[in-house]
């Protein structure tokens, strides 16, 4: 009886803490706010999630994953050449 108690108390608690990863990613995507130096050092899945939010932001839709790769690269390549540690990412679209 205790084990299950226990048992269900821990798991309780890891679905709160994991669901609360998600919650925290939204909360800290800044999107097209994100300046390249915050996103070069990101890894790939952070840099997706950051060009996926700019781009609903400013389109209000999800973007398809050809749209998503095509930025991807279009930004990373204006944060590694032009772009200064400073400038937003959402610069690499004008």
């Amino acid at each position: 009886m205790r084990f299950g108690l226990a048992a269900g108390a821990a798991l309780a608690c890891a679905t709160f803490l994991l669901g609360g990863c998600s919650a925290v990613e939204q909360v800290t995507n800044k999107g097209g706010d994100t300046t390249c130096g915050e996103f070069n050092g990101h890894d790939d899945a952070k840099q997706r999630s950051e060009i996926s939010k700019m781009l609903k932001d400013s389109k209000g839709s999800e973007p398809s994953n050809l749209e998503l790769s095509g930025t991807q690269v279009a930004v990373s390549a204006f944060c590694k050449t032009i772009g200064k540690d400073g400038d937003k990412i959402n610069r690499a679209m004008l």
